[in-house]
């Protein structure tokens, strides 16, 4: 009977559910359709235990009776968010920044610094290979400088970023030349850890930021902004609305660079180029 009354205290009933997921549609925009009902009680059982509940609904009910302050908010971002991230995804984009989007924004008018602003960066991934894939090119034709900023609503992966250490399986995609000039082995030689080398952490900033705010705390003559596979999770309103303000805060002559998914963008906002599937320029 114990058993049977703690399963239930741990599961999410229609009512809890519906009131986490538009809690979480108005604050972030991503919706949490029925069919991700079990990952969400998963996902919040850790943070049940963290803080002693007896289970799922008395957090839910004190969350929502008591009023959510600002730090539990971000603790539930945290746990309902998706962080999926490799060095080198999508490898055609940079393909394309080393072929096509650099030399051209590096000629125009003689410019002598980048501004990379990677709108989803996760655990860091997406920006450090933005840095790497920079210094390779600043070593090897014209010298320009770069910097580069990356943002998330998760704090947790944002912490990560910010160490930028990782374990070796997860160098798979990065190319050996990269892996020996970019990253430092631990000094435990037992350990599989790496990190990434100060010289690139110091061109990297990361802060947190939401892209459903109205406003981003963001220069507005920014060269390239990676927003990939986070559009998929908007409705088409809020994706019309996040387009526009990302493509504010590019100079004339910018890039976007979203996921394979979400390609049909250029249809939301006027003036918008596609260069190719997913690469648009303003």
């Amino acid at each position: 009977m114990a058993t049977a009354s703690l399963s239930h205290q741990m599961h999410l009933s229609d009512r809890h559910f519906r009131s986490v997921s538009e809690l979480i549609e108005n604050q972030v925009g991503i919706k949490l359709p029925e069919a991700k009902r079990l990952m969400l009680e998963g996902r919040l059982h850790k943070r049940v235990r963290a803080l002693n509940f007896s289970g799922i609904a008395e957090y839910v009910d004190k969350l929502f009776d008591e009023g959510l302050p600002e730090s539990e908010l971000t603790h539930l971002i945290d746990v309902v968010t998706t962080n999926k991230t490799d060095f080198f995804r999508e490898p055609s984009h940079f393909t394309f920044m080393t072929d096509v989007a650099v030399p051209s924004l590096v000629k125009a008018g003689g410019r002598q610094e980048l501004k990379v602003w990677s709108a989803a960066a996760s655990m860091g991934m997406e920006a450090y290979t933005v840095a790497m894939v920079l210094d390779d090119m600043a070593r090897n034709s014209r010298p320009f400088r770069f910097r580069i900023l990356g943002t998330d609503i998760s704090t947790a992966v944002l912490s990560l970023a910010r160490q930028a250490i990782y374990t070796r399986d997860m160098l798979a995609p990065v190319p050996t030349e990269f892996v020996k000039r970019y990253f430092l082995r631990s000094k435990d030689r037992n350990s599989d850890e790496v990190r990434v080398v100060p010289e690139l952490r110091r061109m990297t900033n990361f802060m947190r930021m939401n892209l459903m705010d109205s406003r981003y705390p963001i220069d507005r003559d920014v060269d390239i902004i990676f927003c990939r596979n986070v559009l998929i999770y908007f409705d088409r309103e809020t994706q019309r609305k996040v387009v526009e303000r990302l493509c504010s805060h590019l100079r004339p002559g910018g890039y976007l660079m979203v996921g394979h998914s979400e390609s049909m963008i250029h249809s939301l906002v006027p003036g918008l180029k596609q260069v190719q599937p997913t690469i648009f320029r303003v």
